[in-house]
């Protein structure tokens, strides 16, 4: 039996990917969590076989929670769910330790498909997301985003957003000026100077 704990902040996605996987004669739901708090216990807890992980919560940021998960359980597949554009996050979040990544529009069946393949160990991606990871082993330059660390990446966002360093800080937990530091490093490695035309290549390159 194929054990899966779904963490998501949205009822009605929950409940929806429940009846999806108890649709399966061999899956069933071993538990839900609707924060990273509650997943961290969950896990910690419950006999599972993976994890299918939205990277939006409310707590705590994806690339965290799935760092901390596979800290705790290197062993545990990890699968993502989200909403975010696969070309731009997928990849990261596989090179980060996640067994796969899907995006929440697809198919029913492709969920069932993606928790099959994670389950016997092997790695799931979309085709479309397949094919540009074999282009970007023979790209000769990248976007500059792509030269960013995870986080980084994740505080150039938040920044995008319009979140002031006090907020990010707190948010990530951290110092201000641990944040002005990662903030100091993305403009060097961007070449953008200003917090406005980090937006402006985030929604270009729609990162957010």
């Amino acid at each position: 039996m194929i054990k899966v704990i779904i963490v998501d902040d949205h009822p009605v996605v929950r409940r929806g990917l429940k009846q999806i996987i108890e649709d399966e004669s061999d899956m069933q739901v071993a538990g839900e969590a609707k924060n990273a708090g509650e997943c961290f216990s969950l896990v910690r807890k419950t006999d599972c076989t993976l994890v299918c992980l939205d990277i939006t919560l409310p707590d705590r940021n994806g690339f965290d929670v799935l760092k901390q998960l596979k800290y705790e359980h290197p062993n545990l597949p990890i699968l993502i769910l989200s909403v975010h554009p696969e070309d731009q996050y997928g990849l990261r979040f596989i090179k980060a330790g996640a067994s796969g990544y899907l995006m929440k529009e697809g198919a029913p069946e492709e969920l069932v498909k993606a928790i099959r393949k994670v389950n016997a160990g092997g790695k799931y991606v979309s085709a479309s997301l397949a094919e540009k990871m074999v282009s970007s082993l023979g790209a000769l330059s990248k976007p500059p985003h792509e030269n960013l660390s995870n986080r980084e990446f994740q505080i150039l966002c938040m920044i995008a957003q319009g979140k002031s360093l006090k907020s990010i800080a707190d948010e990530l937990c951290v110092g201000e000026k641990t944040v002005s530091t990662y903030r100091s490093r993305i403009i060097e490695k961007m070449k953008i100077n200003t917090n406005s035309g980090l937006t402006r290549y985030a929604l270009e390159n729609k990162l957010i």
